[in-house]
């Protein structure tokens, strides 16, 4: 798994690539911790490129989504594809999470 970091205004945005799984989920937390210890509190997670997700990496984002709530914050998801969009369907979190189709649109939710 590869995790890229951007900034679009006071949003950040990480770029996901690869698999989420019980070995590298926690890296995910891990980063939006540290942008919490920034006061940046506003995380949008591009899953565009991510081809798997399992149990470890769903709870990574609801307890990551909850840390942020409580803050004031909150975590969009963007381009939830196949397999990994099957998995929020399945586990009926797709109502849970903020999921967009596109960067612009997650963008504008956070104003």
């Amino acid at each position: 798994m590869d995790i890229k970091r951007r900034e679009v205004g006071d949003i950040v945005i990480f770029d996901i690539n690869g698999e989420i799984d019980l070995y590298n989920a926690p890296e995910i937390k891990e980063k939006i911790k540290e942008e919490m210890n920034k006061n940046k509190v506003n995380i949008i997670i591009n899953l565009d490129k991510v081809t798997y997700i399992d149990s470890s990496g769903i709870g990574v984002l609801i307890s990551s989504l909850s840390n942020l709530k409580k803050v004031g914050g909150g975590l969009k998801l963007i381009n939830v594809y196949a397999s990994v969009r099957k998995v929020f369907e399945l586990t009926k979190l797709t109502s849970f999470f903020d999921i967009y189709d596109s960067e612009t649109d997650a963008l504008n939710a956070f104003k």
